[in-house]
């Protein structure tokens, strides 16, 4: 045995030695097992620690069902068990509470809702000529009648020429002491369209080739030419006082009192002149009347629906 060898086999045994030796043995601690053991019980831990379970309640109606057991020969009678029958119907749930809406019932559609309604554009016109006379007499709430002289062509429909407008009268009046002329207002309400009448919002635009402003047909309003009026009154006058002067002045008894009359014109061709715009308050306005086989333009207001 060389010398290698040997000095590994003195290690070992050494070490072994060293380890077999009471000082170094391991002895491990049990006592902290021998404590849990006396305290808890660990079959029982997890009953202690979780919650009963609740109790479970069947409402449903029970059924008894009466089977037959196997016959033995010493048993001659049957045996009773009871089961639980499922529901004859499921309960209903509230539409409300399961989804926190409320169901409403839809709307009824109107004619701008219907699909097959045809729509006529507000802004369109239609020349008409109308079957009776009116005039700033005419109360409001009168009605009157057109009839269309002209066919108006839209997308999928034609109105044709001769087609009746019903329209009323909303508002007049006579003229007025401060220079207003008499007033009518007119508005196209229906239109009959293939025996169907139809209520439309239109105005009238033109009345006699002439334009209609805010629908108003208005008589002349002279008020102007009540200011014209009294200052020719004041020159008329005046110039009777000239011509009375000229008459004086050629007498030689009334030459002395001829300026007179000239003087009083001047004063009285003054007093118009300046008081011309006061005085025509009261100049009363032009009346208004239209016969009947005027023609009008009507116009609409909001879309047409013909259904």
């Amino acid at each position: 045995m060389d010398n290698s060898s040997f000095k590994k086999y003195l290690c070992s045994a050494f070490a072994f030695f060293i380890c077999a030796m009471p000082a170094y043995s391991l002895e491990l601690d049990m006592s902290v097992d021998e404590e849990i053991r006396k305290n808890y019980n660990p079959s029982k831990i997890e009953l202690d620690a979780l919650p009963p379970l609740p109790e479970i309640k069947n409402t449903a109606p029970s059924a008894t069902v009466t089977t037959p057991p196997a016959i033995s020969p010493s048993e001659s009678n049957p045996v009773t068990t009871t089961t639980s029958a499922p529901p004859k119907t499921v309960p209903s749930t509230d539409y409300s509470k399961s989804t926190g809406r409320v169901k409403k019932d839809l709307p009824k559609t109107s004619a701008a809702d219907d699909f097959s309604a045809i729509k006529v554009k507000k802004g369109t016109k239609f020349l008409v000529k109308s079957k009776a006379a009116v005039s700033d007499y005419s109360r409001a709430g009168a009605g009157l009648t057109f009839v269309s002289l002209e066919p108006v062509t839209k997308r999928y429909i034609t109105i044709p020429a001769g087609t009746v407008f019903k329209g009323v009268v909303t508002e007049s009046h006579r003229p007025q002491p401060t220079g207003n002329g008499g007033l009518i207002v007119i508005k196209a309400d229906k239109i009959i369209y293939k025996g169907s009448s139809y209520s439309i919002d239109a105005k009238i635009t033109k009345a006699n080739g002439k334009k209609i402003f805010f629908n108003n047909i208005k008589g002349k309003r002279q008020y102007w030419k009540g200011v014209a009026a009294q200052i020719d009154k004041g020159e008329n006058f005046y110039q009777k006082s000239r011509r009375a002067s000229k008459k004086l002045a050629d007498n030689p008894v009334g030459v002395i009192i001829s300026p007179i009359p000239t003087v009083a014109g001047v004063v009285v061709y003054a007093v118009n002149l300046v008081g011309s715009p006061l005085f025509s308050i009261y100049y009363k306005g032009g009346h208004i009347s239209l016969p009947a086989g005027t023609i009008y333009q009507i116009k609409l207001l909001e879309d047409l629906f013909i259904y």
